[in-house]
């Protein structure tokens, strides 16, 4: 591989299953990806939504950490405007106390959730808004240099957790690099803007102390299996799910009644999701991630497998893991 690999864990919950068997499989997953060389697994932060459960990125780093020994662990993002930067500080300062030189802290400024869940969690609207200071004030709790005087983040002051901010837009990408700050962009599912928000982002990148030079991380989809029927029959299941998750309202809905949704508008949208997608076998996934990571202009790949099922993503996983340790230096 061009660039190293690294996961994004969705902790998706399938039709059918459970919170507890979808976090077993997350801690199987990160297992793997350890064994396999991968760089780090990161966690997003989703709310109200039935199809996914890492609502609770601290909480799930906390037991994944607790259940791996050396690969990298951190939240793909917190998104901060649903919390006081204090309690991330503390919360992810505890984490790297625990598992000192293992925790990263990726930040979107998006709620993660619909308006009624951003009421729910006591949020003003306008909190967005502060996204640049909130960063700020928190990672100055981080370095034990508080912005706010007389407070301290304890656990925290003096971890310095590396931040990444992350994003989708022209946004995110000046500000991580007018802090210096490392920049992930979701390309996984908001492609869109990726080429301009990188180019940039490396164009206007001011050096810090975290980061001497520009550092990109590209989100893509991954479907990686034994055969090319399998991939292609995975993908029919990839797109009724997202069908489903997007526009389905909480519904538990057929394949039929998916195929319905993806015929009348729902396909176009999961389709521009999903532009950013490698499939295939694991040669041919392989080939793609490294041109991927070219157009991208990326320095690492984070990994989404996309795969129905918590075995066929471990499934995509192991083959693209073995591949890119079989490629020489």
């Amino acid at each position: 591989m061009r660039v190293p690999l690294s996961v994004l864990d969705l902790a998706f919950v399938p039709k059918g299953g459970s919170i507890g068997e979808t976090i077993a499989a997350s801690v199987a997953l990160a297992q793997r990806a350890e064994e396999l060389g991968y760089r780090r697994v990161w966690y997003a932060e989703h709310h109200n939504m039935p199809s996914i459960a890492s609502s609770a990125p601290a909480v799930l780093i906390a037991h994944v950490a607790a259940h791996t020994r050396s690969i990298r662990l951190g939240a793909g993002g917190v998104m901060l405007p649903n919390h006081a930067p204090l309690t991330i500080a503390e919360q992810f300062g505890t984490l790297a106390e625990v598992h000192p030189g293992r925790i990263d802290l990726g930040l979107g400024r998006a709620p993660g959730s619909d308006q009624a869940t951003f009421a729910a969690l006591r949020r003003d609207p306008a909190a967005s808004d502060a996204f640049p200071s909130d960063v700020l004030e928190l990672q100055a709790y981080l370095a034990g240099d508080s912005r706010v005087p007389g407070v301290t983040a304890v656990p925290g002051a003096g971890t310095r957790v590396p931040l990444y901010v992350l994003g989708s837009s022209l946004f995110g990408a000046g500000l991580a690099a007018a802090l210096g700050l490392p920049y992930a962009f979701a390309s996984h599912f908001a492609p869109a803007a990726l080429h301009d928000a990188v180019a940039l982002y490396r164009r206007e990148f001011a050096p810090s102390e975290q980061l001497e030079r520009p550092y990109v991380i590209a989100g893509v989809n991954v479907l990686a299996a034994d055969t090319e029927d399998d991939t292609r029959a995975q993908l029919v299941q990839v797109r009724r799910q997202r069908a489903v998750a997007l526009f389905g309202r909480g519904q538990d809905l057929s394949d039929e009644q998916a195929d319905a949704l993806l015929d009348a508008g729902a396909g176009r949208h999961v389709d521009r999701m999903l532009t950013c997608t490698a499939l295939g076998t694991p040669d041919q996934v392989g080939e793609q991630l490294d041109d991927f990571a070219v157009r991208a202009d990326a320095d690492e790949l984070i990994t989404a497998h996309a795969s129905p099922t918590a075995e066929a993503r471990l499934r995509s996983l192991s083959l693209l893991g073995e591949a890119a340790r079989s490629v020489p230096a």
